[in-house]
């Protein structure tokens, strides 16, 4: 068994009603999941991680980087990951099958939808699950790929204008795929992408779809081994993540404007691969939110810490 625990300290979008009856709604892919390794998988067996995430967001600003007047307040929230995945020894395609799915406890709403910010909302529980029924892992000499399919699973408890929800209300779909490319022929300096898109359905009790998203996640990294018989290994590099509205939204919501979300930050992990690994990473630096109207300009920015 391989243990790996991840403390990312991200921000989580909060968002403002352009409709006295409807708030913007992100999609459910939390990112900030990928950064360094980011299309390798583990070898055969069972594999399970744990992540601890927070996010929050202490103000609310305009496209100039000026708060709104009246509109004061935080918003966060915290949600423990729990990863089961399994690799049998058989190959398929040439590649290893990797499916996994994602228990996840949360203390806050994991999906912003906030009418006015500042205002006491998210619930404490079970939150949506995500299933990656479909995952492969190919190992070549200077390349790891990962592509797979996933969908995310309405457990989490959802009351159409509740304030105390966890989860988000509706079922998504999500096409991923991962790459690590060695640049250095040890392997030790790499650079990785990796790419989630999202559709999603209707909302339960409403007429609101939000609308698709698209998620690029990166880092370049280096390897710097601890010991001569590389038994321990510290791993460091720059991560980010880019993050846009790509579709419509329907219902109620769909004359509000598309958002994106844009983070720069660091990751470090210390490792020992011959009795599993420990890692802990975070993203802090130049982390926020911007909502963008159809016609190109830009409306609201919410940065986080």
């Amino acid at each position: 068994m391989k243990f790996k625990f991840s403390l990312l300290i991200l921000f989580c979008i909060a968002t403002v009603a352009m409709h006295p009856l409807a708030a913007q709604q992100k999609g459910q892919w939390v990112p900030g999941q990928y950064g360094l390794n980011a299309g390798v998988i583990p070898g055969t067996g069972f594999t399970y991680q744990n992540r601890a995430l927070n996010y929050s967001a202490g103000s609310l600003n305009n496209a100039s980087g000026n708060g709104l007047p009246g509109v004061t307040g935080t918003y966060s929230f915290w949600v423990d990951e729990n990863i089961f995945m399994f690799v049998p020894k058989y190959k398929f395609l040439g590649g290893s099958f990797a499916p996994y799915a994602s228990v996840n406890a949360a203390n806050g709403s994991l999906v912003a939808d906030i009418r006015t910010f500042g205002a006491s909302a998210g619930g404490t529980g079970l939150a949506d699950t995500f299933v990656q029924p479909f995952n492969m892992g190919w190992h070549f000499s200077r390349l790891d790929l990962s592509p797979g399919y996933a969908f995310t699973a309405p457990t989490g408890r959802f009351t159409p204008g509740a304030s105390n929800n966890v989860g988000s209300g509706y079922w998504g779909n999500n096409l991923t795929s991962g790459a690590t490319f060695y640049i250095t022929k040890n392997k030790g300096t790499s650079a990785n992408v990796f790419v989630d898109w999202e559709a999603h359905g209707k909302k339960s009790g409403t007429n609101i779809t939000p609308g698709q998203a698209v998620t690029t996640e990166w880092g370049l990294g280096q390897a710097l081994p601890l010991s001569k018989d590389m038994s321990k290994i510290v791993q460091i590099g720059l991560v980010g993540y880019d993050q846009w509205q790509v579709s419509n939204n329907g219902g109620a919501t769909r004359l509000l404007p598309y958002y994106s979300v844009h983070a720069l930050g660091a990751q470090g992990n210390f490792i020992v691969p011959k009795k599993g690994s420990i890692s802990f990473s975070s993203i802090t630096a130049n982390t926020s939110l911007r909502l963008v109207r159809r016609d190109g300009r830009s409306s609201l920015v919410a940065p986080g810490r």
